[in-house]
């Protein structure tokens, strides 16, 4: 049985106190690697005892032991492989024995000291394959591929101090602190609810019917660390599930927020789960169907079976210590006005559910979500960070070649759009205000704010062409804040050519070459006067998309 732990925090508090003073004076002459998201998210779950029985991350023995047989190189049960990813020219200057300042790229602050046991290079494809069963377009395998290092470095840690948050410090409560207050309140049992989306009223049914089934108080411990892209972010769901924590009787339910990085790696991550629930304190723990899995890959095919999770929990119930409570989907019977778990309905007894999809088309278009449904409070928060198309923000990304028209185009965008009533402001960026290697975060800000962005990618004061792919990359970014628009202005290469009274192009030959993104949305060719027909094309696309409403 894994035994809940205090945390390398903690217990370095304990033993001595000095010994922070030492390891920040370290700290400051050792070299450092700069912590990324998951990394930190990682750390803190580390040194606060989340992750225990760790205390640093995975050596090579513990990394392939949990890769191929789902454990430490002791025999303890772990399922996912804890690392601290790094490049090769990290990994180069770090021999055994040598130590590193652990530091967080949001203020550059000295979190922890690790002490290098081994450096390795992984097999990714066995780690794909082993741990997210190989799919492609898994997003963990995605990012193996594409976000972390070719090398790995395993050793302990030795805590400075917690990653620093800003936001709902109140609910940050590590490990210690939970099972303190369980203490004090004399919760004897407590079933924890893992959720990474918003609550409704049927999530508030069911977590209810597990208390009372298993005569135990609730532990309502969202992740608000790393999840599947396109999640909901944590702001507008923690306001949620701060409503919700008001709709369990006085005393019944706590809201904890828990830092954590997502893997969705399904069966093995509902294990970790567990793992990471009874170090806070549970005994209990809700595990759904398809539990932390990411949906379906392109080809509609499930990338876990809708009950791997629940085995995989049930085979190691023994070991782990925290007993499994198996979520029962519950539906609406409006004629008894009462949810009921799905498998104790008849099949002739009426029901309704909304599903995500049908949510996310409701507040789209600005439809009626029903009360039985959820809470108005619930609604009213995701229809302010969710507002209805009218009242989106959007991006209009213009590409073609040098000279095609594009900058004349974006300020004709601007200049009309701006005209049109609703509120919404047009901002024009064209590579001269601001850089663009700063245009994912000030485009994803704006969209967020409810703007509109006409983004002109005019390329004739000899700056760097970007590539079809680098177009698509800033398309990926953007789109997880809002609505990307592409548009390709294809006036013929011989109308460029007459266009350029600068010798741009004889300047630079290689710009003839440049092609866009296959996958486009709006194509416009600009030439004999073809820019009053573009304006209409795009008002058009904005009105069948439901930005406008004319």
């Amino acid at each position: 049985m894994l035994p809940p732990h205090g945390g390398v925090l903690q217990d370095l508090i304990q033993r001595d106190l000095s010994r922070r003073d030492s390891l920040i004076k370290e700290a400051e002459v050792l070299e450092s690697i700069v912590l990324t998201d998951r990394q930190i998210c990682d750390l803190e779950l580390i040194i606060n005892g989340g992750f225990s029985p760790l205390t640093g991350f995975l050596n090579q023995k513990d990394y392939e032991s949990v890769v191929h047989k789902l454990r430490l190189s002791s025999g303890t049960i772990w399922t996912i492989p804890i690392t601290l990813d790094v490049n090769k020219e990290i990994a180069s200057s770090a021999k055994a024995g040598k130590r590193f300042v652990l530091r967080d790229p949001r203020d550059d602050a000295a979190l922890a000291i690790i002490t290098v046991e081994d450096v390795y290079k992984p097999d990714k494809a066995v780690e794909a394959k082993e741990v997210f069963r190989g799919d492609p377009d898994h997003p963990a395998v995605r990012y193996l591929y594409d976000v972390a290092g070719d090398y790995y470095i395993g050793g302990p840690v030795e805590a400075i101090s917690l990653p620093r948050h800003f936001d709902y410090t109140e609910f940050r409560k590590t490990p210690a602190q939970l099972r303190a207050e369980f203490a004090a309140r004399h919760w004897g049992r407590v079933v924890a609810f893992q959720t990474r989306n918003p609550m409704h009223r049927a999530h508030r049914e069911l977590t209810v019917r597990a208390a009372r089934d298993k005569l135990a108080n609730l532990l309502i411990h969202p992740v608000v660390g790393l999840t599947k892209p396109g999640d909901i972010d944590h702001h507008t769901r923690v306001k949620v599930y701060q409503e919700i924590i008001k709709k369990y009787p006085p005393g019944m339910a706590e809201l904890s927020l828990l830092p954590l990085a997502m893997r969705m790696a399904g069966d093995r991550e509902a294990v970790w789960h567990s793992i990471i629930r009874k170090n806070y304190g549970a005994t209990h723990f809700i595990v759904g169907r398809d539990h932390a899995g990411p949906g379906k890959n392109h080809e509609g095919v499930p990338f876990y079976g809708p009950y791997d999770a629940q085995d995989l929990v049930k085979k190691f119930a023994d070991e782990l210590g925290i007993q499994m409570v198996p979520f029962r989907m519950v539906t609406y019977l409006p004629d008894e006005d009462r949810y009921a778990p799905i498998d104790t309905v008849s099949e002739d007894t009426r029901t309704l559910n909304i599903s995500g999809t049908e949510l996310r088309s409701r507040l789209k278009t600005g439809a009626k979500i029903p009360d039985w449904f959820s809470y108005p409070e619930v609604v009213n928060i995701l229809r302010t960070s969710h507002p209805p198309r009218p009242r989106q923000g959007f991006a209009i990304y213009l590409t073609g070649l040098p000279y095609s028209g594009v900058s004349a185009l974006g300020y004709a965008l601007q200049a009309t759009l701006n005209q049109f009533q609703g509120g919404r402001h047009i901002t024009l960026l064209d590579g001269l205000n601001i850089p663009r290697e700063t245009y994912p975060v000030v485009i994803s800000e704006l969209i967020r704010a409810h703007a509109g962005v006409i983004v002109a990618n005019a390329d004739e004061k000899e700056r760097e062409i970007p590539t079809a792919e680098q177009i698509v990359d800033l398309k990926n970014s953007v789109s997880k804040s809002g609505t990307f628009v592409l548009l390709s202005v294809e006036t013929p290469l011989k109308q460029c050519l007459k266009n350029d009274r600068f010798g741009f192009y004889k300047a630079h030959p290689e710009a003839k070459d440049f092609k866009a993104p296959e996958d486009v949305d709006i194509k416009v060719d600009l030439s004999d006067n073809g820019i009053y027909e573009a304006i209409q094309k795009v008002i058009l696309f904005l009105e069948e998309e439901g930005f406008y409403e004319f």
